[in-house]
C-alpha cells in the first residue's frame, strides 16, 4: 500500500459531517428507489431505521413525500417542486439541489 492511499484511508475514516443533511440523503434515496424499505433506506444513509421513521414523516408532513400503501409495503413519491425550508435556501425548488447528484450514478 502506498501512502497516497493510505493517507485517503485516514481522511474517510476521519469524517464527521456531510455537505447534505441526512434529511436530504432520504429524499435521494427515494428519489432514486421509490420503493426501498426504510430498513434498506437505514443501511443506505448510515443511520438508525428509527430516526428513518422520524425523518420519513418529517418530509410528508412538509408535504415533500407522499407515501402510498402497496399491499403490505410503501412506496414513495418526491416532490420535487416543493421548495427548500431555510430561509438561506430562499424558495429554491428541491429539484434544483438534488438533480446534479440524481444524474450521477448510484454508489454503494
Amino acid at each position: 500500500m502506498n501512502m497516497t492511499s493510505i493517507s485517503h484511508e485516514s481522511r474517510e475514516e476521519k469524517v464527521s459531517w456531510t455537505f447534505l443533511t441526512n434529511h436530504s440523503h432520504v429524499l435521494v434515496c427515494l428519489a432514486r428507489n421509490p420503493d426501498l424499505r426504510l430498513r434498506d433506506l437505514s443501511w443506505k444513509v448510515g443511520i438508525t431505521e428509527r430516526a428513518i421513521q422520524r425523518i420519513v414523516n418529517d418530509l410528508e408532513d412538509a408535504r415533500v413525500i407522499h407515501r402510498i400503501k402497496e399491499g403490505r409495503r410503501n412506496r414513495y413519491e418526491v416532490n420535487l417542486d416543493a421548495v427548500m425550508r431555510h430561509p438561506v435556501e430562499g424558495q429554491v425548488p428541491i429539484r434544483q439541489v438534488i438533480s446534479p447528484i440524481l444524474a450521477m450514478p448510484e454508489s454503494n
